[in-house]
């Protein structure tokens, strides 16, 4: 109950009481010599995992201060109350995060919480309104070219999460050591001036299993748009950033930001495409390098 009510005290502005004054970071400006935003009609992100160790906390507020949107999407698993039941875990980049979304929000973009599995504990709330940003257990996106998208984090189509709790949990647990691992190994690379690199992502795209259930996930939420009567799904869940036709539908996922720190956007015309920020930050990095 305490990581519930937590999660809901952080929505509400970092446990700002309600009604209070609007709390003076919201109105901060950018600092001065700040590089131009980048604009999208939509930007879709999901799987942060606020609350784990594994969090690129850091690299998502980079990111989340490089664009402007008319909407921003959290796809699900934003806050993680499976590992806050665990243990408190909770920095101040995380803070930053919640901070960002929030400033996004009071300056006019809109932002829909789609709820997940790991955030599931704010399922009670869908409906509702935190700091300007919706809660809902799922939602409809209508592109510029008017295609009909349904948003959904996706854990609804997992059989392992739907039909076997238990397994799930266990296999999250794993997954974490995996992660603590990743951050073993890419505190080497950056002794070396290598980039980042998600040994975990890596070593699941090389399991049969695990390339076999991504195959039935993307299939089965494919289906699901095609017998709903939309043109395309937009999801999270299954931590890979993924464009391809299934049938007359459009499967999009927006990969997750403990592994690939990925994203989708969309721009004016309707297009839609993954934004890479950990490439574009080792891009941007070897670019300054070059210039000194």
């Amino acid at each position: 109950m305490l990581a519930k009510d937590a999660m809901i005290d952080t929505l509400k502005g970092l446990g700002s009481p309600s009604g209070a004054t609007t709390p003076p970071w919201l109105l901060t400006p950018e600092p001065r010599g700040f590089r131009p935003k980048k604009r999208y009609r939509t930007v879709w992100i999901s799987d942060i995992h606020l609350g784990t160790r594994g969090c690129k906390a850091s690299m998502l507020v980079d990111f989340l201060r490089s664009f402007e949107a008319e909407t921003l999407y959290l796809v699900g698993d934003i806050i993680d109350g499976w590992n806050l039941k665990k243990g408190w875990y909770w920095p101040d980049e995380h803070n930053e995060v919640v901070r960002r979304v929030l400033k996004m929000a009071h300056r006019g973009t809109r932002v829909v919480y789609v709820i997940g599995n790991h955030d599931e504990v704010l399922r009670d709330y869908a409906g509702f309104s935190f700091g300007g940003v919706e809660l809902v257990l799922e939602a409809e996106h209508t592109t510029a070219d008017g295609k009909k998208l349904l948003v959904t984090h996706g854990d609804a189509f997992d059989g392992v999460v739907l039909c076997a709790r238990w397994l799930a949990v266990l296999g999250d647990t794993a997954y974490t050591l995996l992660l603590r691992a990743n951050v073993a190994f890419n505190a080497v690379r950056k002794q070396f001036n290598l980039p980042y690199w998600s040994l975990s992502a890596y070593l699941k795209r090389r399991v049969k299993n695990a390339v076999q259930f991504v195959c039935n996930f993307e299939e089965a939420l494919g289906r699901a748009a095609i017998e709903r009567g939309f043109d395309g799904v937009v999801s999270g869940h299954i931590h890979c950033a993924e464009i391809r036709q299934i049938g007359p539908v459009t499967y999009y996922n927006d990969g997750d930001w403990v592994e690939s720190c990925t994203a989708l956007a969309e721009d004016a015309d309707g297009v839609i495409s993954i934004i890479d920020w950990s490439r574009h930050s080792a891009e941007h990095t070897a670019a300054l390098e070059a210039e000194a």
